[in-house]
């Protein structure tokens, strides 16, 4: 069974002017996501900020979004690390406090060969045997590629390595995966530009950053499409293209945040060394939102 389908959204780490974390808002905006059918919620990727925030932060908000959420939807923990024993022991904190499953960057500055992102991910996978585990394949970030036949290869000898996060733009490397896979890896996009190709290869769903500011719609598109409404969907795609483009028009979660704190969600600053957005990008965005239809504060 699939850890979700439909759009789990990416959430972003709240902070207060002082750089700390806002943990009051991260309930804020749970409830936020929860109430706008949100299907899954990850915690600690990328657009969370995990690389700055210390690891009692981390294991923090973790523990802080599986009490919130109360199993009401699946909460993913991103509990990936360039270090294998920081990723097992991220893992298995995260596991102890009820995640439902983990996702896990590969191996980043230091990168790995194909095999030794078979042996990183096998040793993190032996460690926590009973929770299912979503590899997340973001090379232009990492400087680290899964290769299709080492996904594939995890994917059939790893009991509880279910699933990708798909995030390397290139859509024939992932269906090439899909093809050998037989049916063995839950496929989930990483990049919500590209949430129809990717369902249209076997694909669930998307892990989105779209879905910090418009949930309720991106559930919606990942269903129309599930559900054999082809055209409503790919209207729906790429409809939302001019957002998607501005909320990656600086590297993520610059963007998103700016966007939450202009809707009005007070989310907070970035940690350095991210920076405040380009005065001249954020009238982009603010644009790019009202012309999606979204209320600004």
């Amino acid at each position: 069974m699939a850890i979700f389908k439909g759009a789990g959204v990416a959430i972003v780490t709240p902070m207060h002017e002082d750089g700390k974390v806002n943990f009051e808002k991260l309930g804020e905006i749970l409830e936020f996501q929860i109430a706008n059918s949100t299907d899954a919620i990850i915690i600690c990727g990328t657009t969370g900020e995990s690389s700055t925030l210390t690891h009692g932060e981390h294991l923090q908000a973790i523990k802080y979004t599986i009490d919130k959420v109360a199993k009401r939807v699946p909460v993913i923990a991103g509990t990936g690390s360039n270090c294998t024993e920081t990723a097992v022991m991220m893992s298995k904190e995260a596991v102890l406090y009820g995640a439902d499953a983990l996702l896990l960057v590969t191996p980043y500055y230091n990168k790995a060969t194909q095999k030794g992102l078979i042996e990183h991910y096998t040793t993190i996978a032996n460690a926590v045997p009973e929770t299912p585990i979503i590899m997340y394949n973001v090379p232009s970030r990492t400087g680290c590629n899964i290769q299709p036949a080492t996904a594939v290869a995890l994917a059939k000898n790893v009991k509880n390595i279910v699933g990708i996060k798909a995030a390397s733009g290139d859509l024939s490397q992932i269906a090439k995966m899909m093809s050998m896979a037989d049916g063995c890896i839950e496929l989930y996009s990483g990049n919500d530009d590209q949430v129809l190709p990717i369902l249209s290869v076997g694909g669930l769903g998307v892990i989105s950053v779209l879905s910090n500011v418009a949930p309720k719609y991106t559930h919606d598109m990942v269903m129309k499409y599930l559900d054999g409404d082809t055209a409503g969907a790919t209207k729906m795609q790429l409809d939302a293209i001019p957002l998607i483009n501005a909320l990656f028009c600086e590297v993520n979660p610059i963007p998103v945040k700016e966007a939450m704190n202009l809707m009005g969600m007070n989310v907070g600053p970035v940690r350095m060394p991210l920076s405040e957005m380009e005065p001249a990008n954020k009238e982009k965005l603010a644009k790019a939102l009202k012309d999606f239809g979204l209320e600004l504060a």
